[in-house]
């Protein structure tokens, strides 16, 4: 087993794994996971492009580090407690990955800057993006060493490192690298989220035949795939027994109660996911959803011919041209964060005009002036290019339905 008790040996680890990342043509970023006495547990890099597709836009590297955290640990490792373990990063964590971090309770040491999309873009180390009951925790955990020079990239130490970190320092040139492998890649990258056919080039999947390869996929996926039609960006109570159905699933697998149904520009419903938390504390509903739809599009697609590709981009849209339906909407905890920034990350541009409600809920986890305020401090990438702004569906027979049986625990009908 590796170990290091210096910060800069720490930060060339995750470099390290950045560059594999920009090697393998996906965002340059990599993480490296240590206990309390700097042995190395894991190492990682950012996976969010395979084949030169979208995999997995959650496949984030300190997302992928805490699910194998709790993957270990569901499989008997003995591992810390994640108030023992430190993740040292290239980059600093987007809202997604600071979401399940500080879900998740570890402890975190930044190398380079991210003005954009960083949890400390401003630089300040007093976290305004973050609701405000996750601040303190996040100025306890989070860490900023110094960066020693007289460059863009000096910086003055933050938060609290470690204590094996404590007063060390990283390395301009070292930094710089973090930086410059990340800078490298981001426009190739987004570009990538945006080769997908505008709506008016979609084709609607509901079309095809029973076993076309595609609708097989979908049935794989979620059984009740095309089973259900609404009005484009419209869902109606028509959807309430595949939610009120995944809710419950949602329950007895650890969760709260929520589900997420991705509905495509049609209207059709696609996917509707439950949690898994028993698995991973951070495998909500949203973040299964959105990983499901991106891993469909990529077995149908990885190693296809580019005839196969468009095909398949046609009748499987990129997200922003659906909507995704949350049962209970985002409130002010650290889950809730993780989801928008992980909305965020499936988007990784601006929505398109005709399809601003792209994000919406059935029954508010917040009052809606306090997910706004929220949503307007999110860093620049959220607030200003993608303007994330959840809202509530607009089918009041919807909103009964779930609030009823969520009052009264009932099942969903038809769907026992």
């Amino acid at each position: 087993m590796k170990k290091t008790i210096d910060v800069q040996a720490a930060v060339t680890i995750a470099s390290l794994e950045a560059i594999a990342a920009k090697a393998q043509g996906t965002f340059g970023v990599g993480g490296v996971m240590l206990d309390a006495f700097g042995n190395v547990l894991q190492a990682v890099h950012n996976q969010v492009i395979r084949d030169g597709v979208i995999w997995d836009p959650t496949a984030h590297g300190e997302r992928q580090l805490v699910d194998w955290y709790y993957a270990e640990t569901a499989k008997g490792r003995a591992l810390p407690p994640p108030h023992e373990i430190t993740i040292v990063t290239s980059l600093d964590p987007c809202c997604m990955c600071a979401g399940a971090i500080l879900a998740a309770g570890f402890n975190v040491v930044v190398a380079a800057n991210d003005r954009n999309a960083g949890i400390n873009h401003d630089g300040s180390g007093t976290f305004p993006a973050l609701p405000e009951a996750l601040r303190p925790r996040a100025r306890e955990t989070f860490a900023y060493p110094a960066v020693l020079g007289t460059s863009s990239y000096a910086r003055g130490a933050t938060g609290a490192p470690p204590p094996f970190f404590i007063g060390k320092t990283i390395a301009e040139p070292t930094q710089a690298l973090c930086s410059l492998v990340f800078e490298a890649t981001t426009e190739a990258v987004m570009d990538l989220f945006n080769i997908d056919p505008p709506r008016a080039g979609l084709l609607d999947p509901a079309t095809l035949p029973e076993d076309h390869a595609i609708v097989r996929a979908l049935k794989r996926a979620c059984p009740d795939a095309l089973t259900y039609r609404a009005t484009p960006h419209r869902p109606d109570a028509g959807l309430a027994p595949y939610l009120l159905h995944a809710m419950e699933r949602d329950r007895a697998q650890g969760g709260a109660g929520n589900a997420v149904a991705f509905l495509d520009a049609f209207g059709n419903l696609l996917l509707c996911c439950h949690g898994r938390r028993t698995q991973s504390g951070i495998r909500t509903a949203f973040m299964e959803c959105t990983r499901a739809y991106a891993q469909l599009r990529y077995k149908l697609m990885a190693g296809a011919d580019a005839e196969r590709q468009r095909e398949v981009r046609r009748y499987l849209g990129h997200p922003k041209d659906g909507t995704f339906v949350h049962a209970v909407g985002p409130a002010g905890d650290a889950l809730s964060f993780m989801e928008l920034g992980a909305y965020g990350s499936t988007m990784e541009g601006a929505l398109p005009s005709d399809n601003p409600t792209q994000f919406q809920y059935v029954q508010a986890g917040m009052p809606p002036e306090a997910l706004r305020k929220l949503c307007a401090s999110l860093p620049p990438l959220y607030r200003d290019l993608i303007g994330i702004d959840p809202v509530q569906v607009a089918d009041e027979a919807l909103i009964r339905e779930l609030g009823g049986h969520q009052a009264n625990g009932e099942p969903a009908p038809g769907r026992q």
